[in-house]
């Protein structure tokens, strides 16, 4: 953390989840217990870019914040479709860009919010933006005992001790990170047609063996000791073309907005943080070490009112809810499948998409047949749209960098002529 300065941090949500006030009253009360709220030095700022359509919720979910912590914060800005079309106005109007190209960047999908909320904060000159999830809480959790042992996280906190040192830093999750539940292998489906299936439809940081022990673990993902006790942040190396980061528990340096990229994801897929991870080739990316707990399946509500379970449940394959999660998590994967080969593998591509699909021609009856459900087998045909459509969401990919790095360089003027001021 920098010292003697006086510094404007960015807090941005990306939510339509109603229990977004009972998240943030967690996460406000976190930075007063670790001292942020009470630094001079530090303005904390808060940017909601919220969706009523997700879980059709209304704007006071939002906006309607407790006075108390109100007072806790230094200022927050809710970006609904009104706020967002007075910026479109703006960027339009100062000829920074035009309508289509504000479409590109501020349209449809989980990128477009995660960039409406990247673009206020830098236009609100805010030195860093760290995104947070509106179903992580800061809390870790370990296994190292016969009961789970739980630790509070500062998660802010850490990242500012590193933040100034490099262009983004981003941490660890635990919890539920995976759709993926605890399965019992048999007959109509076994461990290798499994792990054929997965390799097919995910991307280069899903490891089997990860996901194996994840699995019998029922579906939970352990804090590492030695990540909770070090001190040390580690940096990211490339990947593959990419120097892969999480969506939130993540924080982007603002401070010279052209090393800043836009987010980016194929329409109805996921994948805007890899996406992101393969713009990163000549940026330093932080792994700092901090947890927080992803509640995945929505069943730790309690934790926010302090209720810490001594055992997690196991999340099986055995109702509806959990295998509809699972199945929307394949078909996410699958969108963005092709495009991340496209960027990653180039003179690999064609081969690797010949593969999966006959990964997925002997698998998918198998996985319809284990789930009892056929919807299963719409993966194959979302492979084959997205594999048709490559080329589109790549030149696509490409102009929401050339359109966002119009609007960077129009606030790095703004900010060189205030400074010659």
């Amino acid at each position: 953390m920098q010292k003697g300065k006086h510094i404007k941090v960015g807090i941005g949500f990306a939510t339509g989840r109603r229990s977004f006030q009972k998240v943030l009253r967690t996460t406000i009360h976190n930075w007063k217990e670790s001292g942020l709220v009470e630094n001079k030095r530090i303005s904390l700022n808060l940017f909601v870019a919220y969706d009523l359509n997700y879980n059709k919720t209304k704007t006071t979910d939002y906006t309607n914040i407790h006075p108390e912590l109100v007072e806790q914060i230094d200022s927050s800005k809710f970006i609904g479709s009104v706020s967002l079309k007075e910026e479109i106005d703006y960027l339009t109007r100062e000829n920074v860009i035009d309508m289509n190209e504000a479409r590109m960047i501020f349209g449809r999908g989980y990128a477009a919010k995660r960039n409406a909320v990247l673009y206020n904060a830098i236009k609100n000159k805010m030195d860093y933006l760290i995104f947070l999830d509106d179903d992580e809480y800061p809390m870790a959790v370990t296994n190292t005992r016969r009961t789970t042992i739980w630790g509070g996280q500062h998660v802010l906190l850490d990242h500012l001790e590193y933040i100034s040192q490099a262009d983004i830093t981003h941490g660890h999750h635990c919890g539920y990170i995976s759709p993926i539940p605890y399965m019992e292998f048999n007959d109509t489906m076994t461990e290798e047609d499994f792990r054929s299936f997965i390799e097919a439809i995910s991307n280069d940081i899903i490891n089997w063996d990860t996901l194996k022990t994840v699995m019998k673990n029922g579906g939970v993902t352990y804090a590492d000791t030695k990540i909770l006790t070090s001190d040390e942040a580690t940096e990211v190396q490339e990947t593959n073309h990419a120097k892969f980061i999480s969506g939130a528990n993540l924080c982007i340096n603002l401070t010279d907005s052209r090393r800043i990229f836009p987010f980016y994801n194929p329409p109805g897929a996921r994948g805007e943080d890899t996406f992101l991870s393969t713009c990163l080739s000549e940026r330093k990316v932080l792994r700092v070490p901090c947890y927080t707990f992803h509640d995945g399946f929505s069943t730790y509500n309690d934790l926010l009112e302090g209720v810490l379970p001594i055992r997690l449940k196991f999340i099986k394959a055995d109702t509806e809810l959990i295998t509809t999660r699972f199945y929307k998590a394949c078909i996410g994967w699958i969108r963005y499948k092709p495009l991340l080969l496209y960027i990653t593998q180039p003179d690999r591509y064609e081969e690797k998409i010949k593969e999966m699909r006959e990964q997925l021609i002997e698998t998918l009856p198998k996985i319809c047949a284990y789930f009892g459900q056929p919807d299963f087998i719409k993966v194959l045909a979302e492979l084959d749209k997205y594999h048709k459509n490559v080329k589109k969401h790549h030149r696509e990919f490409l102009e929401t960098q050339r359109i966002w790095a119009k609007i960077m360089e129009h606030f790095a003027h703004r900010q060189e002529v205030d400074q010659s001021l």
